[in-house]
């Protein structure tokens, strides 16, 4: 991915205002150039040459498209096509998606921006983009068959509007949207404004990233469209821990984070250490007076929820959907729940006729976290990720809010595991454990007895381990 090659390549202009319908065949050859990215890592913020007024965005496990200016309209290059997501190592899948990667790049611009994208369609099937929450002329709304025409294959489109209102969008199909979504089709899109309000004040640290929720059967690549609920494999920006990137921040750092869903299911998603406000959906910004602390914010189908923070709190925290199966990958949702029942005797004979079986849930699922559990080719385990102290036992929907001292703005690198400061961490009690009161005699002003013990008068652990 070239930024300096594409503005200076893509410089011939395009004349005049185009639209869905009144692209001539001479300005095809002025289109801009495609760019893609083909890996799942997560670029720094991208900015034009030319000065800007806003903090640009890091797309988690993404990255944002450049433009071309064309007469002072900003100009993006999308291509609808098959692509491969490597959403873990190991395990891969076949997605459709936007230049190179599903999700698509971000598209990021100002208030007041006029826009013109291209569109060009390499699926096997014809398509459209939905700009969703834009405000924009009717027939730029992209609903195939009620706005325009849908994109034939191989054929190419353009949209164009002003961006007029700041706030975070995302785009997708409507056409045949159930399999061109369920198959990774998405993106986000961010207007910024022209300059910090109240509303939408500057920060520090601006992330965004997409909810993406797959039916991907064991030893398969493809994801089964026709899956309504039980889906296997939960991610954000088509990745599942532990390949997602943390979000980084420096202490005392004021963090915004923009999250889409565009899934079947709702999710509740939590950050652990600290309390945020829920300060815009896709309908613009929440007003100061009408925003409340929260530490979880539930996502609906086809919403959007910007949060912000200070990162006040130095630590690694969790960072997660709080629907316990969203955390996990490639769960077989027909197997029967064993749990207190007694397999003594019973694995090693069913294991002469079928020497990789194993049981699952005589005594809940933990031991999978440590088990060494063979999988067919190309499957996500069902539980993944180590940290510092062992397996976390979580994976899917999934990732670490680092929170350091003194990290540079634009450092957006892993800085390692935290280290917990001296008397700081849970630890194991091997002393006596003391006696609850007893409950005083009703009508009585005498204290119960209680045989605590005084910290360090007995044999507890009083370290760390």
């Amino acid at each position: 991915m070239n930024r300096r090659d594409f503005l200076n390549k893509g410089m011939i202009g395009v004349a005049g205002a185009m639209s869905v319908a009144t692209v001539s065949r001479s300005a095809f050859a002025a289109v801009p150039e495609v760019i893609s990215k083909p890996d799942a890592s997560t670029a720094g913020p991208w900015s034009p040459d030319q000065e800007i007024a806003y903090r640009p965005v890091v797309t988690l496990n993404g990255w944002t498209l450049p433009y071309r200016l064309n007469g002072g309209v900003k100009e993006f290059h999308l291509v609808a096509e098959p692509v491969v997501r490597e959403m873990a190592p190991g395990f891969s899948v076949n997605m459709w998606g936007y230049n190179g990667q599903s999700p698509g790049p971000t598209i990021e611009v100002v208030e007041g921006d006029r826009v013109r994208i291209f569109v060009t369609n390499r699926l096997p099937e014809p398509t459209s983009v939905h700009w969703h929450g834009q405000r924009l002329p009717n027939g730029m709304d992209g609903v195939s068959g009620l706005n325009q025409k849908p994109i034939g294959v191989g054929k190419t489109f353009v949209y164009e509007f002003q961006a007029k209102r700041a706030g975070t969008f995302m785009y997708h199909p409507h056409a045949d949207e159930m399999t061109q979504m369920a198959m990774g089709m998405m993106g986000f899109w961010v207007t910024h404004p022209k300059m910090p309000t109240e509303a939408i004040p500057a920060v520090d640290r601006d992330y965004c990233f997409l909810l993406n929720a797959f039916d991907v059967e064991p030893g398969s690549k493809t994801p089964n469209i026709n899956t309504m609920l039980d889906f296997n494999i939960w991610g954000f920006n088509s990745t599942v821990y532990p390949s997602i990137s943390p979000l980084v921040a420096s202490l005392g750092d004021r963090v915004r984070v923009r999250v889409g869903n565009l899934t079947m299911t709702n999710h509740p998603i939590h950050i652990h250490g600290i309390e945020f406000e829920v300060t815009g959906t896709d309908g613009g910004p929440v007003p100061p007076s009408a925003r409340w602390p929260e530490v979880t914010t539930d996502i609906a189908v086809g919403q959007m929820r910007q949060i912000e923070f200070i990162a006040d709190e130095p630590g690694d925290w969790a960072m997660h959907c709080h629907k316990s199966h969203h955390t996990m990958g490639a769960m077989g949702h027909d197997v029967s729940t064993l749990i207190g029942l007694n397999h003594q005797g019973l694995v090693g004979r069913i294991q002469n006729l079928v020497p990789d079986y194993m049981v699952m849930g005589e005594r809940g699922m933990y031991d999978m976290k440590q088990m060494e559990m063979p999988l067919p080719l190309n499957t996500y385990p069902m539980m993944a990720g180590t940290g510092p102290y062992g397996p976390i036992g979580m994976g899917g929907m999934f990732t670490v809010l680092k929170v350091r001292e003194d990290l540079a703005p634009d450092d957006y690198r892993d800085p390692g595991w935290y280290e917990q400061p001296p008397n700081t961490q849970a630890y194991e009690w091997t002393g006596e454990l003391p006696t609850a009161p007893e409950a005083q005699p009703k009508g009585s002003s005498a204290p119960a007895s209680a045989s605590v013990k005084k910290p360090g008068a007995g044999g507890g652990h009083q370290g760390h381990h």
